[in-house]
């Protein structure tokens, strides 16, 4: 009897690692940047069961590229202490169920996407995670300082395998969000490496705080948070929005132009720990796409 009484939750805690393995709070913004790009593409409400399809797809699809992720750089996040933790690095989960483990959910996601949504969405998808897998984790991390900026365009994906799933096409809306998001990625994500920079360091990873300082790392963010902005305006005329959709872009933009300008001049006032502050953009970032991509589903429902 106390061997089934252990036995619960060592099951569920094996069950929770290797949920930890697709990284759910990072899908958490995937699908955000899905859901309402469906609204967008249907003009309106799109079909509910077709959304349940392509929510779970994506989740699949982008947990098997992070699942992968943990395999390769399993090395990586064992010097590292914000990733010490991962099931991999723990023992939680070997090094050999975590390799099978992804590849069933990509080629499961895969076939998913495509029997039960388009094949043009399946593509997408299986595009996005191999260029994550191959050109991100194993070609561009430990190689150059602009590897968030290239292997973000991963993240992008699921803007395209959104408006896919309801149009069997793509088009220049879809093509304007997608950069938003790659503009978005990388200032969304330096201020993170900023204040894990030391991480970075002890583990050889290139990234740019680590090869240019603080500072250069800034006064890129403010270049593309300023492009960033630029191309969300963009989506007005494009996608022939509602007064609604420029309104709020602008002001959003606005806000976080004020906190990327924020941190270039702490950060060219040679401030830093503490008092650098990098984090206030990191976590602005997340509730800027939140609420672009919500405004984005509101207006396509006021057309």
């Amino acid at each position: 009897m106390a061997g089934v009484v252990l036995a619960k939750p060592r099951l569920a805690a094996r069950a929770g690692a290797f949920v930890a393995l697709t990284k759910p709070r990072i899908i958490e913004l995937l699908l955000l940047s899905t859901i309402p790009v469906m609204f967008a593409a249907e003009r309106g409400v799109p079909d509910v069961l077709l959304v349940v399809h392509v929510v779970a797809g994506g989740y699949f699809s982008a947990g098997g590229a992070n699942a992968l992720n943990m395999y390769i750089d399993r090395d990586i996040d064992a010097v590292m202490s914000r990733t010490a933790g991962r099931p991999i690095v723990t023992g939680m989960v070997s090094p050999r169920e975590a390799l099978v483990f992804g590849i069933t959910l990509a080629v499961g996601s895969t076939v998913w996407l495509g029997l039960l949504v388009n094949v043009l969405s399946a593509a997408l998808a299986l595009a996005g995670l191999l260029f994550y897998v191959f050109v991100y984790t194993l070609g561009l991390k430990r190689r150059t300082a602009q590897n968030i900026v290239w292997g973000g365009l991963a993240g992008c994906v699921p803007v395209l395998v959104g408006w896919a799933a309801v149009t069997n096409s793509l088009s220049w809306p879809a093509l304007v969000l997608f950069l938003v998001v790659f503009f978005w990625t990388p200032p969304h994500y330096w201020p993170l490496s900023m204040k894990v920079r030391e991480d970075y360091r002890k583990a050889g990873v290139p990234m740019l705080p680590v090869t240019k300082g603080n500072l250069a790392v800034a006064r890129q963010i403010v270049v593309y948070s300023w492009a960033m902005v630029a191309v969300s305006l963009l989506f007005w005329p494009v996608a022939h929005t509602t007064w609604l959709y420029p309104i709020a872009a602008a002001l959003l933009g606005a806000a976080w132009l004020k906190e990327a300008h924020g941190l270039y001049a702490r950060a060219k006032a040679g401030l830093a720990g503490a008092d650098l502050r990098e984090m206030r953009l990191f976590h602005w970032s997340i509730t800027y796409l939140t609420l672009l991509f919500v405004v984005v589903a509101i207006d396509s429902l006021m057309r």
